[in-house]
């Protein structure tokens, strides 16, 4: 009961001040009624009639696996498997009269007992599978669900071996009893510190994440960029092309049409260059009306169609909605990785490019082909 309580309140808790922790209150529902459990399987041994709280101790526990399924599912935004759910709790309550008549402490009788918890459990591990989450906690997790089904089809085997009451008021001081109670209860464990962890490793993501975005564009902000271009240029091999590009004239914008507006075109800029971006290419925001994309593994005719791909586009671009009648445009400098080049090397040229796209016109694109040469600008000068 103790352990139940304490895990019901630990994912109260994580519900109550996460709100990114979709189905923390189904666990928590799903461990308190672990609680309630316990509590029947001792009233039990003062029964009577065993029947009824029998009954009650074998749904109880049925129910807090289902709570704890649909938690799962949410986690994991994975819908729900009701109509499995459904089955199985039709299935248990049609075979409820079945069990309860068959002979205290058979096998027949247990295996019966424990098939909707094995099937309650293999759903939840399904569930987890389904969602395409491989990292390394979530395949534990579900080689705990594996674990814990095969507990509860072993339970009849181990009744068999060392023995059961001979009726359910004297269950809970066998030997049996303390097995079964045991493995349960350590694999539960398990699966609920797992899944803390889950929660904690994602809450993580989700922080860093933020840290490395952009509130206003979308994109990653300097930091982010950094981070994440520095990694692409370790693990990414020598290739790779960054595009710098600049608004232009950007403080006339917010003189003659005010901050919000200058806050739309950038956020409109951003959009832009992510939907004109080719996969795996990181974009970022590195100042106000200064942006960067590194395309690992690019070209430098790749980086220079990209980047003429978006001036165009932003130069054609009307802004009505943000209470603006005339078009906007943008500077490029391009440049492409050298041997061993760092990202503040590549940087560095790409930026030297894009002083040569401003100082030529503006609203054109430039290339750096090596330290000090430029190339002729793509586009509208």
């Amino acid at each position: 009961m103790s352990v139940a309580g304490v895990f019901a309140v630990a994912f109260a808790v994580v519900a109550a001040t996460n709100r990114t922790a979709r189905g923390a209150w189904w666990l928590a529902l799903g461990y308190g009624m672990g609680i309630i459990y316990v509590g029947l399987e001792f009233i039990l041994t003062w029964q009577d009639d065993p029947t009824p709280v029998g009954i009650g101790i074998f749904l109880t526990f049925l129910l807090a696996l289902s709570f704890a399924l649909v938690g799962v599912a949410h986690y994991y935004r994975a819908p729900p498997p009701w109509r499995a759910m459904a089955a199985i709790w039709v299935l248990t309550i049609l075979a409820v009269p079945v069990i309860f008549s068959l002979t205290y402490g058979s096998t027949l009788r247990l295996s019966l007992y424990q098939l909707p918890y094995v099937a309650m459990q293999a759903l939840l591990g399904f569930v987890i599978w389904r969602s395409r989450r491989r990292q390394p906690l979530d395949l534990l997790l579900i080689a705990l669900q594996a674990i814990a089904a095969a507990i509860y089809v072993a339970k009849p085997f181990i009744a068999a071996l060392v023995g059961t009451a001979s009726a359910p008021q004297g269950y809970m001081a066998t030997t049996y009893a303390a097995i079964s109670q045991s493995g349960s209860v350590v694999t539960l464990m398990a699966i609920a510190l797992v899944l803390l962890l889950v929660m904690m490793r994602d809450s993580t993501a989700e922080m860093i994440a933020h840290s490395e975005t952009d509130a206003l564009s979308g994109v990653l902000n300097r930091r982010g960029f950094e981070h994440h271009a520095e990694q692409a240029l370790l693990h990414g091999g020598d290739a790779a092309v960054l595009v710098a590009a600049d608004l232009d004239h950007f403080k006339a914008i917010n003189d003659n049409f005010g901050h919000a507006a200058g806050d739309g075109v950038i956020a409109h800029f951003a959009a832009m260059l992510v939907e004109a971006a080719p996969p795996g290419a990181i974009v970022g925001r590195i100042g106000g009306e200064e942006f960067a994309v590194l395309i690992p593994g690019g070209l430098l005719s790749e980086g220079r169609a990209y980047a003429e791909t978006v001036r165009a586009a932003f130069a054609a671009a009307q802004l009505p909605v943000l209470g603006i009648d005339r078009g906007f445009t943008a500077s490029f400098g391009i440049a492409q990785r050298g041997v061993d080049d760092s990202l503040f090397e590549l940087s560095r040229r790409a930026d030297a490019a894009l002083y040569r796209a401003k100082s030529g016109g503006r609203n054109c694109v430039r290339v750096a082909l090596g330290e000090l040469a430029s190339a002729p600008a793509v586009g509208a000068a």
